[in-house]
């Protein structure tokens, strides 16, 4: 399925400016929901650091060399900090939680430095890849966090705040998008292990990927904290179509369509749509 060039994100009839942690999900998600909603004809999907995506919004950004448009009908983030500055701006005001997610270590088929958890991220004999403190939300929030909690994050990152480059010569690599780079360079040798969302462990192994999962324990996993929070641009040039696809996501047939790839689903409480704290 084709969620359209770069130009479109200022033409389609619905605009979604999504986490990129869900893109395995969009086919067949978008797929169902425009079967659905006959009357909306294109829909653009962008699937990228949410960082990233609201810098685009606030500031204004391009995609390989492209403008993209600054008014999404909608925005998800894994965390609602996001949000509430799109609220500050006075561009969105309500929002719900979706979907939930949790971390979780890549390695190696087979495991083959036998990882046993998240305490041998400080082993001196691994090469590690992680997604990166500045724009990937899945380490700026999540993973970070993590490795203080352990009292390595130091010892792993040495204190390095860029993306794609050496966080620590030799040792630790910082991505520009994890779900693309991490599984390339461990399935090519250039790196033992990585901190991921659960989900992109099953969606690798689904495509026959070279890669396996260590299992990171409650609460380290971050699975009670991590929900993306998704909300209705009110500069947005489509936001009834906007309100139809939050509306769509609280139904059984979303969730279970996410459940599919890995991904908990929410809760009715949550999923009701309430204002930004």
């Amino acid at each position: 399925m084709d969620f359209g060039e770069i130009g479109d994100s200022y033409t389609a009839d619905l605009v979604l400016y999504l986490a990129g942690n869900q893109f395995m999900v969009m086919k067949e998600l978008v797929q169902d929901f425009l079967a659905k909603n006959p009357g909306i004809g294109t829909v653009y999907v962008e699937t990228i650091p949410p960082g990233q995506i609201l810098k685009q919004i606030m500031e204004g950004g391009e995609i390989n060399g492209q403008k993209t448009a600054q008014n999404p009908d909608v925005y998800a983030s894994v965390n609602l900090g996001h949000l509430k500055k799109l609220k500050a701006a006075g561009q969105m005001q309500d929002y719900m939680i979706y979907i939930h997610n949790k971390l979780e270590l890549m390695v190696a088929e087979g495991n083959p430095k036998g990882i046993k958890g998240p305490e041998d991220l400080g082993r001196d004999d691994l090469v590690q890849s992680h997604p990166n403190p500045l724009t990937e939300g899945i380490f700026k929030f999540y993973g970070s966090e993590m490795l203080k909690d352990l009292g390595l994050y130091e010892k792993v990152t040495g204190n390095a705040e860029c993306r794609e480059c050496w966080a620590i010569p030799d040792k630790t690599w910082f991505t520009a998008r994890h779900h693309r780079e991490t599984p390339d360079r461990i399935e090519k040798g250039l790196a033992d292990v990585g901190i991921v969302w659960t989900t992109e462990i099953v969606e690798a192994k689904k495509h026959g990927r070279k890669i396996d999962g260590v299992a990171i324990p409650a609460p380290l996993n971050k699975s009670d904290k991590v929900g993306y929070a998704i909300g209705v641009l009110n500069t947005g040039r489509n936001q009834d179509n906007g309100k139809a696809f939050l509306a769509y996501l609280a139904t059984d047939k979303a969730q279970e369509i996410y459940a599919s790839y890995g991904f908990v689903p929410a809760s009715a409480e949550e999923l009701a749509l309430k204002p930004i704290p």
